[in-house]
């Protein structure tokens, strides 16, 4: 039996989702998150053999979830379940160690066949995606160019995403565990590097990277 940890922050859309994973004999929600800070105490207290994450969830990300749960559970295997038909998310999935992306249009279709995947140890990608990885691999050999590097560091990107949700600095610094000047350090040093002069800007930033949704 694969035991799996199910994370996305809209009920009808986990509800959905788990009805078609338990429907098969091999497969077995154990676990339902409604966000990534969820999904690593869960995850934590009964460790999983397969994430399913959704991107864009309040608190924490499930790039940012996945990023974690690949740290503290080498073993677990991981799969992003999305809205997104985007190579920038798609590409970062691969960075921090998803082993497939999953659309949520195709979901009835493709996630059983990317659980099953995914236990293997072998990759799962939806059509599109096969198309953006061959692109970027024959576009980056023809340039010689590399890898382009994160714009903002973990942290900063965790302390973006709770600014463009609306905490105050210190509530920030209560979820994040640190103090008010570094919170406040943190913002500045995302705003210089982005460019971006107040909130308004960062939020905008924040939603086109998919940290927060629309």
């Amino acid at each position: 039996m694969i035991r799996i940890l199910l994370a996305d922050d809209h009920a009808l859309v986990r509800r959905g989702v788990r009805l078609i994973l338990d429907s098969e004999p091999d497969l077995e929600v154990i676990g339902e998150a409604a966000d990534g800070a969820e999904a690593l105490a869960l995850a934590a207290a009964d460790p999983p053999d397969l994430a399913v994450l959704d991107i864009a969830m309040p608190r924490m990300t499930g790039l940012q979830a996945a990023r974690e749960l690949s740290r503290s559970h080498p073993e677990l295997r991981i799969l992003i379940l999305t809205m997104y038909d985007n190579e920038q998310f798609f590409f970062e999935a691969l960075r921090v160690g998803a082993a497939g992306y999953v659309l949520k249009s195709a979901a009835d279709r493709d996630l059983v066949e990317a659980c099953h995947a995914a236990i293997r140890d072998e990759p799962f990608l939806y059509p599109g995606a096969e198309t953006a990885l061959i692109r970027e691999y024959l576009e980056r050999a023809r340039t010689g160019a590399e890898i382009p590097e994160r714009p903002v560091t973990e942290r900063e990107e965790e302390v973006l995403k709770l600014v463009a949700e609306g905490h105050s600095t210190k509530d920030i610094a209560e979820l994040l565990y640190i103090s008010v000047k570094t919170v406040e350090r943190h913002r500045s040093n995302i705003l210089a590097k982005l460019g971006l002069k107040d909130r308004q800007e960062l939020t905008r930033y924040a939603i086109r990277a998919g940290l927060i949704e629309p």
